[in-house]
């Protein structure tokens, strides 16, 4: 099992190049074909509406609107090249969607492996990204997906893992997922919060089936048993830190009610706190 196609999101914002970087180098490891989507943030939706032609033909402002969002994605893409070239990358393409980013980055990651996006940097608005981009594409794109922090600098990534298991079937896609990645990490730990008020879910040892799993796949595991009374977000926040983790892998929980997301209160703690990269599925 190995990631043959790696999609990175791609845009002006000045913390794009910290996660092609880092798609870049598991693309090279994986050797994999890296994609770059640059959505221009015009839903595709628009090009199918009555509303926004003028006598049979686009309105002269919106046009030239949709043509600065198409030249931004575009000065993104040779960004992007730019980047992956000097890294040495073999395999990539650069792509300009015309589709607002959370439509148009699930859309293309069904045909991919591994999703790369960043987290959302409240203040510094995109003005193409909406706030709620990496849990909409969390939860619509079908794809397990790595997201990136806007603060710090990653050398490395999956060296030393996280895994939060709680025998869901979302932590299970995630770490089926991530299974590339945490064949090559030098540790893996596996951290079980409060397994006694989850019901007979873990087993008789918690952590022990999952352990177990992984061994059969080579990856040699940690397993941590914590109790908590403070809840899990931050709980698993703060050990990460204390054990030196440069990637967690979780399950992502929610539910769409039409764009709204609806989050689940770990996954969110996460997605606005996080310190290190994480890998997440739906």
């Amino acid at each position: 099992m190995s990631y043959k196609t790696v999609l990175v999101h791609v845009d002006k914002d000045k913390h794009a190049g910290e996660r092609i970087e880092l798609a870049a180098k598991i693309a090279m490891s994986e050797e994999a074909h890296l994609i770059g989507a640059a959505p221009t943030g015009v839903s595709r939706f628009v090009y199918q509406s009555r509303y926004i032609y003028e006598g049979g033909g686009m309105t002269t402002h919106l046009e030239n609107h949709i043509e600065e969002l198409r030249k931004d994605a575009n000065d993104a893409l040779k960004n992007f090249e730019e980047i992956v070239k000097k890294m040495g990358v073999q395999s990539y393409e650069g792509r300009a969607v015309d589709d607002e980013a959370g439509g148009g980055v699930s859309l293309q990651a069904r045909y991919s492996d591994l999703v790369v996006i960043g987290q959302t940097d409240r203040e510094e608005p995109s003005t193409t990204t909406l706030p709620d981009f990496p849990e909409f594409v969390v939860m619509n794109s079908g794809r397990p997906v790595l997201i990136v922090p806007y603060v710090g600098h990653y050398k490395t990534v999956a060296k030393r893992v996280l895994i939060a298991w709680d025998a869901s079937t979302s932590a299970t896609r995630a770490v089926t997922g991530a299974i590339p990645l945490l064949k090559s990490a030098d540790n893996v730990d596996v951290v079980v919060f409060n397994a006694d008020s989850q019901g007979d879910a873990h087993g008789e040892q918690p952590g022990a089936d999952i352990g177990l799993y992984l061994a059969r796949h080579g990856i040699k595991v940690n397993v941590v048993r914590q109790k908590t009374d403070i809840d899990v977000g931050n709980a698993l926040l703060s050990i990460s830190t204390d054990l030196g983790s440069d990637m967690i892998v979780m399950g992502g929980y929610g539910h769409s009610r039409f764009r709204e997301i609806l989050l689940g209160g770990v996954t969110r703690t996460v997605l606005e706190s996080m310190t290190v990269p994480v890998f997440m599925s739906h």
